[in-house]
C-alpha cells in the first residue's frame, strides 16, 4: 500500500525536480520507512502538467530489465493517461527521499511498487475527475477517464488533462482510491513499444563508459592478482613512456594509471613493474576441493528439519546417494566495471551504472570528507547488471583518483581485472541422501550443503548460509522426511549476489537429483515431480511445460528430453530441454520455458528476460568456471571463461501462465532450471548422471 499526498510548487522546485505546476504528487510505499506523515519521504513522483505531459519520476535502475517502461506503465493505465505523454525521469541518489534505491532482487515491481504505483495512478485520476465534475456542475460518479481526457458523456463535454491539473492540484488526495478492475486495464498486459528501445539499438542511450565530461581524463586501476595482498611498490617509469599517459598514483585498492584516453590507460596498466605483499590467502581449486569434501563428512548446521529424515532413510526399501559440484562464476558483465566521478572544492559529481546509488553516494561522502547533500550520483543505463553493480568498489576507484587528479575521471576496469576482481557465485558442493519405499515413494531426503557465504570474509561458521541453501531448503516440493545442513566456508574470496543467488545453483543440485530418484523408482519425472508438488502454481507451469515440449512423444533419435522447476522471487518457471551430443560436445537445440510470473505488466519484456535468463544461465551450464592457483584466479578474458556463443543458442519456446497474482519475478528465476533439464536430457539420452558444472562429457 502507499501513502500519498500533494507538494507544493515550492517543495517541488526544492527537492530539486523540474519546475512547474499542475497536480504533483509524491508516493511512499508504507513501510518502506519509520516515521509520522510530517516525515514523509516519497519514493516516486508524479506531475500532470498543464501542457498534460505526464511525467515519472523513478528511483531503479535500467540494466535491460525494461523498468523505465513496465513502472510508468502501471502508473499510467490507473491514470487512464494518454501513453504518447508519459516519460520517466531517472532519479539521482537520495539517502531518503525515495526509500530504498537498490535494484537487486526483481524487486522493482514486485516490492510493493505493483500496488503503490497504482494507487498513485488512481488518486490522481480522481482528483482529475472531481475537477472536470466542479467545473461542469456535475456528479463526478457522471465522468470518466480515457487516454488523458475527464469525458461527459451525457453532455459530450471533454477536458483534457493539462487544463485540469491546477484545478486538481488544490483538492484533497483521496484517502483509498479505488483501483481498477483488471477487465480494465488498457496498458497492463499489452506490448508497447518499449520507450528506451530506439535510443538503445540508435547507440543513443549513454551506459557509464559513454559518459563524458568537460576536462575528463582516463584512467584504469591495477589492483593485487591475491585476495587480501597490498602494494609494495611499484615503477611508473615504462608506464609514463607509453604515448598518452600522464600519470601513474597509488590510490587505496592500487595503482591507477592516468591518460588521454582509455587505451593509452591500459597499455599503460600493462607497462607497470609492481610488486604485491601476498598476504595468507593461497589456496588454489585442489585445496577448495579438499576443504569441501572433508566438511561433507561431518553434520552441518541444520537449515530446515521436516520429520525424521535420518530415520526414514535407514527404514528405507531403496537407498541413493550422490554429491554435486558447481565452481565459483564470474559475472563477465558486458560493460566492465567503470564510473566517472569529478571531485572539487565542496562538492562531489559521480556518474555511474550503478544497482546502488545510495551506496556509492555513502560510499564518495566517506571518501571525500563531505555531507551527503553535497554529493550527487547520476545513475545511467547499465551493461548488465546481476547484482554485480550492487557494490560500490569501482565508485570509489573514481572518487579517490579524481581526489587526487582534481578533477574529472573516468576509470574503466580492463577485461583482466574486471574477472579476477568480481564478487562471484560461489563454490558449492552438496551430498545428498534419499530413500524410496517398496512402491517408489520418496521416503527420505537429506541435503549437506558446504557454500561460501555472500561478503567479503562474510558470514559466520556457526550460522546456517541462508543463501547457500535457498532452493533446496524452501523449495517448492512437500518432503514428508527432510533434513538440509549448511556447512559455511570463510574464504578471502570476494563472493556476491549472482543471478538468482542461491537458487541458481541449487535447483541444478536438487532437480539432477529429483531426477535419479525418478530413474530408481522407475517413474517417469514429470509424475514423480507432481506426486511431491502441494502447489497448484507449481503443477501448473509443469504441465504446461510438459505439454507444450510433447513431453512422452517420440524423439528424433540421438536427443534427448530433460525437464526441471523451480519457485523463486515469487514466480515458477518449468524447463524442458531437448539435447544432442554433436562431435562430443552437448547441444542444446531447443527449450520450452512455462512460467507463472503473476500479474504480467508487459509480455514481451518477461518473455525476452526469461529468454535471457536461459541464454546465460546455458552459459553457467557448459563453460563457465573461474578457478584458483596459489590465492589467484586463472582465468582472464573471454578466452579462458568462454560464454555462451550465437552458434550455440537453441530455439527458445516461453509459455506464461496467465495469472491474478500479485506481479512476480521475470529477470532471475528462468536462469535455475535450464542446467538441470539439460543435465537430465543427457541422462535420458546417454545413461550419464553428470553431477558437475559445467557439464562435460569428458570429464
Amino acid at each position: 500500500m502507499a501513502s500519498i499526498r500533494k507538494l507544493s510548487r515550492r517543495e517541488f522546485v526544492a527537492l530539486g525536480l523540474v519546475s512547474g505546476s499542475g497536480l504533483v504528487l509524491a508516493s511512499r510505499l508504507r513501510g518502506t520507512r519509520p516515521g509520522s506523515a510530517e516525515a514523509f519521504q516519497p519514493n516516486a513522483f508524479l506531475q500532470i502538467a498543464p501542457d498534460g505531459t505526464v511525467t515519472i519520476w523513478m528511483a531503479r535502475a535500467e540494466m535491460g530489465q525494461g523498468v523505465r517502461t513496465s513502472l510508468p506503465m502501471i502508473v499510467a493505465d490507473e491514470l487512464d493517461a494518454d501513453w504518447s505523454r508519459v516519460r520517466i525521469v531517472q532519479a539521482d541518489a537520495h539517502p531518503d527521499r525515495y526509500g530504498r534505491q537498490m535494484t537487486v532482487g526483481s524487486t522493482s515491481v514486485r516490492s510493493g511498487a505493483w500496488t503503490a504505483l497504482r494507487e498513485a495512478g488512481a488518486a490522481a485520476r480522481e482528483m482529475l475527475v472531481a475537477a472536470a465534475a466542479s467545473m461542469w456542475g456535475v456528479s463526478a460518479a457522471e465522468c470518466r477517464t480515457e487516454a488523458g481526457y475527464v469525458l461527459h458523456s451525457a453532455s459530450g463535454r471533454k477536458a483534457g488533462y493539462g487544463e485540469l491539473a491546477e484545478a486538481a492540484g488544490k483538492l484533497p488526495v483521496p484517502a483509498r482510491p479505488k483501483l481498477k478492475d483488471p477487465s480494465s486495464f488498457r496498458l497492463i498486459g499489452t506490448r508497447v513499444p518499449q520507450v528506451d528501445a530506439t535510443e538503445k539499438v540508435t547507440g543513443r542511450a549513454r551506459f557509464g563508459i559513454d559518459v563524458r565530461v568537460p576536462g575528463m581524463r582516463f584512467a584504469t586501476v591495477v589492483r593485487s592478482p591475491v585476495f587480501g595482498g597490498k602494494l609494495k611498490s611499484f615503477d611508473p617509469e615504462a608506464a609514463k613512456r607509453v604515448p598518452g599517459v600522464s600519470q601513474v598514483l597509488e590510490i587505496s585498492s592500487g595503482v591507477a594509471v592516468i591518460a588521454e584516453h582509455t587505451w593509452a590507460a591500459f597499455e599503460g596498466a600493462r607497462a607497470l613493474r609492481i610488486e604485491w605483499e601476498p598476504g595468507g590467502f593461497a589456496m588454489s581449486s585442489a585445496d577448495f576441493e579438499a576443504e569441501y569434501s572433508r566438511r561433507l563428512e561431518t553434520e552441518g548446521i541444520v537449515a530446515q528439519r521436516e520429520g525424521d529424515a535420518r530415520t526414514a532413510l535407514s527404514a528405507a526399501a531403496r537407498r541413493l546417494q550422490a554429491t554435486y559440484d558447481a565452481p565459483f562464476l564470474s559475472h563477465a558483465t558486458m560493460e566492465p566495471m567503470n564510473c566517472t566521478a569529478s571531485v572539487s572544492a565542496g562538492r562531489c559529481e559521480v556518474w555511474a551504472p550503478t544497482q546502488n546509488p545510495q551506496g556509492s553516494q555513502a560510499a564518495a561522502a566517506r571518501l571525500t570528507g563531505l555531507p551527503l547533500d553535497r554529493v550527487v550520483v547520476h545513475p545511467t543505463y547499465l551493461g548488465c547488471g546481476w547484482g554485480r553493480r550492487s557494490r560500490t568498489e569501482f565508485v570509489e576507484d573514481a572518487v579517490e583518483t579524481s581526489m587526487k587528479l582534481g578533477g574529472p575521471v573516468q576509470v574503466l576496469w580492463t577485461r583482466e581485472e574486471d574477472l579476477r576482481h568480481d564478487y562471484y557465485r560461489p563454490l558449492a558442493r552438496v551430498r545428498f541422501d534419499g530413500g524410496l519405499d517398496g512402491a517408489g515413494n520418496l521416503a527420505g531426503l537429506s541435503a549437506r550443503v558446504v557454500s561460501t557465504p555472500i561478503g567479503v570474509g562474510g558470514g559466520r561458521p556457526d550460522q546456517v548460509d541462508r543463501n547457500g541453501v535457498d532452493g533446496i531448503a524452501g523449495s517448492p516440493y512437500r518432503f514428508a522426511s527432510f533434513l538440509v545442513e549448511s556447512h559455511p566456508v570463510i574464504t578471502p574470496v570476494w563472493i556476491g549476489h549472482w543471478r538468482s543467488v542461491g537458487v541458481s545453483q541449487n535447483t541444478f543440485f536438487l532437480e539432477s537429483f529429483l531426477d535419479e530418484l525418478a530413474a530408481a523408482a522407475g517413474k517417469d519425472p514429470v509424475e514423480f515431480r507432481r506426486g511431491l508438488l502441494a502447489d497448484a502454481r507449481a503443477r501448473a507451469v509443469l504441465d504446461l511445460a510438459a505439454a507444450k515440449s510433447g513431453w512422452g512423444s517420440r524423439l528424433p533419435a540421438g536427443v534427448g528430453r530433460g525437464v526441471a522447476l523451480v519457485m523463486n522471487k515469487e514466480s515458477y518457471v518449468a524447463q524442458v530441454a531437448e539435447v544432442s551430443v554433436e562431435r562430443g560436445a552437448i547441444k542444446v537445440q531447443r527449450v520450452v520455458c512455462a512460467a507463472d510470473c503473476g500479474r504480467v505488466i508487459h509480455p514481451g519484456i518477461v518473455e525476452a528476460q526469461l529468454s535471457g535468463a536461459i541464454i546465460s544461465g546455458l552459459g553457467a551450464a557448459l563453460h563457465e568456471e573461474i578457478t584458483f592457483e596459489a590465492g589467484r584466479v586463472r582465468q582472464a578474458n573471454f578466452g579462458d571463461y568462454r560464454l555462451l556463443r550465437f552458434p550455440e543458442a537453441p530455439r527458445i519456446e516461453v509459455h506464461l501462465v496467465p495469472s491474478d497474482a500479485p506481479p512476480g519475478s521475470a529477470g532471475e528465476p528462468g536462469l535455475p532450471p535450464i542446467a538441470p533439464a539439460v543435465a537430465n536430457a543427457i541422462f535420458a539420452l546417454t545413461g550419464r548422471r553428470l553431477r558437475r558444472l559445467p557439464l562435460r562429457l569428458d570429464a
